[in-house]
């Protein structure tokens, strides 16, 4: 069984890779960003989030889209701003991120610029990085 979502340190590039694959629940999202963005060795990291191994997505509503915004705004730090890029190929997913980024941009205490891709190639763009060999020393 897959895990929802998988992720690894890149901390030669200063990058979170996540890919979600199956079934992606409000707690899978809730957890990965609490577990990830309370690590003090990853702050002002960039961070890119893969959805397009992502099945399905459980929210119980929309609106938990906008309390992991805020969430998520809580955690960033005042001194480290940083950008976060979503790959998303399903309709479903794209919006979802689309309201997120939304949502993130509303938020006082956020410091990272979102963006919503539907390719790789045009997150790495976005996040400045260059596709290479992942750093497999991991987390």
């Amino acid at each position: 069984m897959a895990i929802p979502i998988e992720y690894r340190i890149d901390h030669e590039r200063q990058l979170v890779l996540a890919r979600g694959c199956g079934t992606l629940t409000d707690e899978d999202v809730f957890g990965y960003q609490r577990e990830v963005w309370s690590r003090a060795d990853v702050v002002g990291y960039k961070e890119l989030i893969d959805m397009s191994d992502v099945d399905h997505i459980a929210l119980p509503s929309a609106n938990r889209v906008r309390d992991l915004a805020q969430l998520s705004a809580g955690m960033d730090r005042a001194s480290a701003s940083s950008m976060l890029a979503i790959v998303a190929r399903s309709d479903l997913a794209f919006g979802l991120g689309r309201m997120y980024q939304t949502y993130r941009e509303l938020q006082v205490k956020s410091t990272k610029q979102v963006g919503v891709f539907r390719s790789l190639d045009d997150a790495l763009a976005f996040l400045g990085v260059e596709r290479g060999p992942p750093d497999r020393r991991g987390a």
